[in-house]
């Protein structure tokens, strides 16, 4: 794998996801408690022996360039390994970039200086676990120009990918990008093969269709849009299916690009069986670990003839949290959250250095780093009342509160997190300006 250069893309702005995203890129929210959602990805990459790596970014980077340097400065330049973030220079011209084509044309020079025979392009927005190498392999021996990993998926859910149809030998006959109406897979009409954006190339093969498709007029500049349907004709193109090895099944993969499958796909961690398993050790997910204490879980008493029990159930909690005699059902509790006496939250994701107060009751909720939920405060329970509280509820109901908020007084949910004085209800709500420390 030493001839195989990984390029990452993680420029993604993530605007499904906000408010999530209004202080982060996409790859640098929060996933998993402890974890960042390039972790995933990174991690691959590590565990399939794929160590020289560019990363590149585009918006909103500064979160996610700091937390590469304190998780992943591991590597050994000694030994050519290397993770290094490449954040957009206008080298070529004077644009950002236009697509996922242009990112990879504008870091040509970048790619050539590593002399790779192969170029393996990933997403860093993407929730799975995959061994690259049988990949990387695959299309090594099979002399492709261009591999493309696919799933198979129901058909109603191929709208959202790129859909391609192959032969019994894995060749593309046909690829279209979010089809209206996806063409079934041969020998399952109920399915479709849909792209996972994950590509690999023969280096040279690809310098010469980006510098194709950079002087086309009208192209977008994109691999789905427009180089891998203008290359399935002329040249050997080959899918490689993403499936269980035992099962034979679709694998997990997640694209959290919303509100509500990044909540589903955080759910899935906490189930009894998960079909992520974090806690595998042949297979590592690796982040930025600060030296935190270990989670506590205190007070067990029925003083005041209320519960007042420190107890978190079928949850997963982080390092440096306490649970204070508050109760945490069906959650994941990042670290150094607080959840204070007497409080109950259920089914619900808190991000580093959240305080819950006494007597909250929060539910399907997701509330970003730093927000402080002040005593007696309901979230989740009324839509109504969380929309007057200017609160973002996704389609599913599901309830977020952003990062760094502040609350005007007990009793009230006015989440801000802008600079800036406004006027909320005959009430004055000061929003405080973003800590530019995003951990």
């Amino acid at each position: 794998m030493n001839s195989v250069l990984t390029v990452i893309l993680a420029g993604g702005k993530g605007s499904r996801l906000d408010p999530l995203t209004r202080d982060r890129s996409k790859p640098a929210v929060p996933f998993g408690g402890c974890f960042r959602i390039i972790d995933f990805v990174l991690s691959n990459c590590i565990n399939s022996g794929l160590r020289r790596i560019l990363v590149v970014t585009q918006y909103k980077a500064a979160s996610l360039e700091r937390h590469i340097e304190n998780g992943w400065h591991f590597l050994s330049m000694e030994l050519g390994e290397f993770i290094r973030v490449r954040p957009p220079e206008q080298r070529v011209d004077e644009n950002w970039y236009q697509g996922t084509a242009d990112a990879l044309y504008q870091n040509i020079y970048a790619i050539e200086q590593q002399r790779p025979s192969h170029v393996l392009i990933l997403s860093g927005d993407h929730i799975y676990r995959m061994n690259y190498s049988g990949y990387v392999h695959d299309h090594i021996q099979s002399d492709a120009d261009c591999t493309i990993a696919c799933l198979p998926v129901p058909r109603q859910e191929g709208r959202r990918f790129g859909v391609m149809q192959a032969d019994d030998s894995g060749r593309i006959l046909s690829f279209r990008e979010k089809p209206d109406n996806p063409d079934p897979m041969f020998g399952d009409q109920s399915r479709c093969l849909a792209s996972m954006g994950i590509y690999v190339f023969r280096t040279e093969f690809l310098f010469e269709r980006l510098c194709e498709d950079a002087n086309k007029p009208g192209s977008h500049r994109d691999f789905g849009k427009d180089i891998i349907p203008s290359i399935i004709d002329e040249h050997v193109v080959r899918a490689w299916p993403f499936v269980d090895a035992i099962t034979g099944d679709s694998a997990y993969w997640k694209d959290v690009g919303t509100i509500d499958s990044y909540y589903e796909a955080s759910m899935d961690l906490i189930s009894v069986h998960p079909k992520l398993n974090l806690y595998d050790p042949g297979w590592p997910f690796r982040s930025a670990q600060p030296p935190f204490p270990p989670p506590k879980f205190v007070f067990n008493d029925d003083t005041r003839g209320l519960p007042r029990v420190g107890r978190a159930t079928d949850s997963m909690v982080c390092a440096g949290s306490v649970i204070s005699g508050g109760m945490v059902d069906r959650c994941i509790v990042g670290p150094c959250v607080r959840v204070n006496s007497y409080a109950e939250v259920k089914d619900s994701i808190l991000y580093r250095d959240v305080n819950i107060g006494r007597y909250c009751r929060i539910r399907r909720a997701i509330i970003d780093q730093g927000a402080q939920i002040p005593e007696n405060t309901r979230i989740g329970y009324s839509a109504e009342e969380d929309r007057a509280n200017d609160l973002t509820i996704s389609d599913s109901g599901i309830v977020i509160v952003p990062r760094n908020a502040r609350f005007h007084r007990p009793g009230t949910s006015a989440p801000i997190s802008q600079p800036q004085v406004l006027r909320h209800e005959s009430r004055v709500v000061r929003r405080i300006p973003t800590n530019s420390q995003d951990q």
